[in-house]
């Protein structure tokens, strides 16, 4: 099955800026995932101390974390319009549910900002792991991650079923799958290569729907 979707109209360079900046985001968190020193899982006990262990590759991901803080509602945002053309109520749904849960982003990198620069100030560890505690638990980080866990997960996958027309299926399939993917490795079975891996599935999926739908007079063929 084919669908017809229409570029909307606006200057060519934004079009192309917009193709461009729109995977930037998930691709910036694939290399955190990969250079992130410690588990999801860990305690902030143990993040701290894997943190002070590796304060480089802790620097490289918080400057990763701003690229994908800067990026990544833009790309939802681009994403999200291709959908809501091909699909408007599930696109809609899903457009709300992604941008919410990306838009959160800022609480989550908030205790690693924390955790470095407590080694930076020379803090003891556990004076260190004390205030991660207390900012992950403070209601406001913890509402905004569970806006987060909803939001990236369930939105984009539905970001990608309302693809499934319009770009071509093993894109819209990336997409679907990424993110529970990036769950899974993440959280119950922690594996930071397969992880980055599923932020990539999810750079390529919106890379390619930003550009079916971006470009003047391309069809995209599913199926």
């Amino acid at each position: 099955m084919t669908t017809t979707l229409t570029a909307p109209a606006g200057p060519a360079t934004w079009r192309r800026a917009a193709v461009l900046v729109t995977p930037i985001g998930p691709l910036a968190i694939a290399g955190l995932r990969w250079l992130l020193p410690y588990d999801t899982t860990d305690d902030p006990v143990t993040v701290v101390a894997k943190v002070a262990s590796h304060p480089t590759a802790m620097t490289a991901v918080l400057w990763l974390g701003l690229v994908a803080l800067v990026t990544l509602p833009l790309g939802v945002l681009v994403v999200a319009a291709v959908a809501v053309r091909a699909r408007p109520v599930l696109g809609t749904v899903a457009a709300v549910l992604a941008w919410l849960g990306f838009a959160t982003l800022p609480f989550l990198v908030g205790p690693d900002q924390i955790a470095l620069a407590g080694l930076d100030a020379g803090l003891p560890g556990p004076v260190t792991a004390a205030l991660v505690t207390a900012a992950v638990a403070h209601p406001v980080s913890a509402t905004a991650t569970g806006i987060w866990v909803l939001g990236h997960v369930v939105g984009t996958v539905l970001l990608g079923v309302a693809l499934w027309r319009v770009v071509p299926v093993w894109a819209a399939l990336a997409v679907v799958v990424s993110q529970p993917l990036h769950l899974v490795v993440a959280v119950i079975v922690p594996n930071h290569l397969v992880d980055g891996l599923a932020w990539l599935l999810t750079a390529v999926g919106f890379g390619v729907a930003a550009a079916v739908g971006l470009s003047p007079g391309r069809a995209a063929a599913a199926g």
